[in-house]
């Protein structure tokens, strides 16, 4: 008897799969997050069905990566992504295999999976398909690689970046061959796009345990962005608000990483590298009460930058009549 609860779109797109011939299984995270007792944020399947024979049995779908093997079924409830059994054979880029073949199993197909946490599969009485070990794992709370580290980091070094986040967010420690492995292999993180790399130290950082983005300093993860490995303790990043701008600030405040040299959106660069400017709009003395007191265009400026700067080092002065003390004007009253 199944005893997890799938949705109802994963569960007819599996029944469709399967009254057609074809093997289908929930794969990869979701069957961790289970496994965890967490709701899955999204459900994968995999099966032995190519991605024509698919896509010939829903009426909606979306052809999102047929070369590896990959159709989003369009269900009800949200889409589902199916994947084709593969082989994965060549990554001259470090990031992406050259090709792709469909003449495989299930246990082919997970072994090309990066961690063991994530090489798991459901059979259709729900039994855990688990090939690899990761179920012990996920009870020891480590991460480890499936198979030889150093070959799946040369595969794809977004690897080494996604190994840091499900430690930080999962609580978990980085298997010993495998974090070593990730010091060996960090040169290959310079294959690894801004963008991508922006987005896996950003889910770190938000984690419960930000403190890991300081792993990717100190293992040299991000030397071709910033050639230094000492790192300061960052536990205190958790007493930040879980939000994008002040983990930011208080990551790269604290170990002097450039944000500029990843590509972010105007925003979060203004509000790391110009926190005052927000600060200012919250002061308990506006530009028009300064105004009133004498000053003008520039001088109005200058005192707004001044006192945001104060209250970010003493936000408990942000109170009028302090703010009046600290104008450097005989007149403020």
């Amino acid at each position: 008897m199944n005893l997890w609860t799938l949705p109802a779109g994963v569960v007819r797109c599996l029944d469709t799969l399967r009254r057609a011939g074809h093997a289908a299984h929930p794969v990869g995270g979701c069957v961790r997050d289970l496994l965890l007792g967490r709701v899955p944020g999204d459900f994968d399947v995999c099966t032995s069905a190519r991605p024509e024979e698919t896509m010939a049995l829903f009426d909606r779908t979306v052809p999102t990566g047929l070369k590896h093997g990959t159709v989003t079924v369009l269900t009800e409830e949200g889409p589902v992504e199916v994947t084709t059994f593969r082989r994965e054979g060549g990554y001259a880029d470090g990031r992406h295999p050259d090709g792709v073949s469909f003449d495989v199993g299930l246990t082919e197909d997970l072994a090309r999976r990066d961690f063991t946490i994530n090489a798991m599969a459901l059979g259709p009485d729900g039994e855990v398909i688990d090939p690899f070990g990761g179920r012990a794992d996920l009870a020891a709370g480590v991460v480890r690689c499936v198979g030889d580290p150093d070959t799946r980091f040369a595969e794809d070094a977004l690897r080494m970046f996604r190994a840091l986040r499900f430690a930080a967010q999962l609580g978990f420690a980085i298997e010993d061959n495998t974090l070593a492995a990730i010091g060996r292999n960090a040169h290959r993180a310079a294959l690894v796009s801004g963008e991508r790399i922006k987005i896996e130290l950003e889910k770190t950082l938000l984690s419960p345990r930000p403190e890991w983005a300081g792993e990717a300093i100190r293992l040299g993860l991000l030397a071709h962005l910033y050639p230094v490995k000492n790192c300061p303790d960052l536990t205190e990043l958790r007493e930040l608000p879980a939000e994008v701008i002040p983990r930011w600030r208080g990551f790269c405040g604290k170990t002097g990483f450039p944000l500029e040299r990843l590509p972010v959106e105007r925003a979060l660069r203004q509000g790391v590298l110009h926190p005052e400017r927000e600060v200012i709009k919250t002061l308990a003395l506006s530009g028009g009460e300064l105004a009133a007191l004498g000053l003008k265009g520039k001088e109005i400026g200058a005192v707004q930058k001044a006192l945001a700067e104060h209250i970010l080092a003493h936000p408990e002065d942000n109170r009028r009549e302090k703010l009046l003390a600290l104008i450097p004007f005989g007149q403020a009253k």
